[in-house]
């Protein structure tokens, strides 16, 4: 078996992974990257927007539950990420709103990744379609990995700091059963397939502390029956626009307030039974939102017109009374949906709120024609992972730093708990910390 000694040996060549290793290399430590796929990039090659909270006050309103230190870390030290991002001399755009609250930046992450593997391949070592198959741990503290390429080739990479950056679990059906919902096999999946808790895994083994029970996942709600044909859907397919429309579960009634954000919309029609729900929105709401872009800048795509020529459940009502006929195969009461806007209808003309609220979009749905789609949630990552601190630090179980492991990442928990507010942003912010703590550690011995 090759044996090697490097300072920091990275698992995962996605934006958290790639992130550290160009800045690990600039700040002239010895990097080894591993990658189980092809290709690096991860999820990220399909996102196009680094964004969290503007401030901590905004972030604790948004996501109350996270870990206070992470939330703190990643509001301060977003800035400086996308000041990285610029000095690679990748074009950021100006700030821009993003969602109700947040605030962040569009830049070409293919651009940006592609920068990151060429600094990394300068100096130091990249490694595709390898799998990691232990870590090396000696006296409580991991000194390396040992990994193994598709060809059959073992090695050994002995190194003073181990980085877990696989970018989650959600590929894997049985630990989404597990640490998600019960029911959480049944989503599509919203992400790259090579995320399949490859470091949730090492790192449990080596046992670090995991969690929180509940926190949920980020995804988005999707047309039902219609499965992801390539990664252009995901974008394409999300139905963000259900924040300003009205969702009803199989039992004919509403059960979250929808304007607080598709993302939690899709954590709970998970919930409901069958995890799916009819999606309602008025000529209103298609002109501005199914229509329109969803942030400013991105391409606007006919959500309804793509869900109906890929055989989806959509259906087009002239009037409020339309609604009543819905087709009794998918299970819905269409009277009783019709009464339901109906009723909303008449408390929001009235200046009144309904129950659940809706805070953000409080108008009536009273300009005919009417959207319907039947919906499902799609998972891009879970909110469930390994505990980190602040300077991206692997914990045990009791809450001290696991000596040589760091991680970055959707590998990560702790920082969103039913709540989200950028997790581009976290891969920027913790990878670069990761690689400070992981120089840090090399100069010292």
């Amino acid at each position: 078996m090759r044996t090697e000694d490097v300072d920091l040996l990275i698992i995962g060549a996605g934006m958290a992974g790639l992130t550290a290793a160009a800045r690990a290399a600039r700040n002239g430590l010895t990097v080894t990257t591993t990658e189980i796929g092809a290709e690096v990039g991860g999820s990220a090659l399909f996102a196009g927007y680094a964004w969290t909270a503007p401030s901590h006050d905004a972030m604790d309103r948004h996501n109350p539950r996270g870990d206070r230190a992470l939330k703190r870390a990643l509001v301060d030290r977003f800035a400086d990420g996308t000041s990285w991002i610029r000095s690679l001399g990748v074009e950021v755009k100006d700030s821009q709103r993003v969602l109700s609250f947040g605030r962040g930046h569009q830049f070409d992450t293919h651009h940006y990744l592609d920068t990151c593997r060429r600094i990394l391949q300068g100096s130091g070592e990249l490694l595709l379609k390898t799998d990691t198959e232990r870590l090396l741990i000696e006296d409580g503290v991991v000194t390396g990995a040992e990994v193994k390429s598709t060809d059959g080739m073992r090695r050994q990479v002995r190194a003073r700091s181990t980085l877990l950056a696989t970018g989650g679990f959600q590929g894997d059906p049985a630990l989404r059963t597990a640490h998600v919902h019960p029911h959480a096999d049944r989503m599509e999946l919203r992400s790259n397939p090579h995320s399949q808790g490859g470091g949730y895994r090492l790192a449990s083994q080596a046992s670090a502390a995991t969690g929180h029970n509940d926190a949920g996942f980020y995804g988005h709600l999707i047309p039902s029956g219609i499965p992801f044909a390539d990664p252009a859907d995901f974008v394409d397919m999300s139905l963000y626009y259900s924040e300003h429309a009205l969702l009803f579960n199989l039992h004919n009634e509403r059960f979250v307030d929808e304007t607080l954000g598709d993302h939690l919309t899709a954590m709970a029609l998970l919930e409901q039974p069958e995890g799916r729900g009819l999606l309602i929105a008025d000529a209103r709401v298609f002109r501005d939102w199914i229509v329109g872009s969803y942030v400013e800048g991105a391409v606007a795509v006919d959500k309804f017109a793509l869900a109906s020529k890929r055989g989806g459940r959509v259906g087009l009502a002239e009037d409020l009374e339309e609604l009543a006929y819905l087709p009794a195969e998918w299970g819905y009461r269409g009277n009783d949906i019709r009464d339901a806007v109906t009723r909303l209808n008449e408390c929001a003309s009235a200046g009144l709120n309904p129950l659940p609220s809706r805070e953000l979009d409080p108008l009536p749905l009273i300009e005919p024609p009417y959207y319907v789609m039947e919906t499902v949630p799609a998972i891009t990552f879970p909110f469930h992972g390994v505990r980190i601190d602040d300077r991206a630090r692997v914990l045990r179980e009791d809450g001290k730093p696991l000596g040589g492991l760091l991680a970055a990442g959707s590998d990560t928990g702790g920082l969103w708990h039913r709540a989200y507010a950028g997790g581009l942003a976290s891969a920027l912010v913790f990878g670069l910390t990761a690689a400070d703590t992981a120089a840090a550690l090399a100069r010292s011995t």
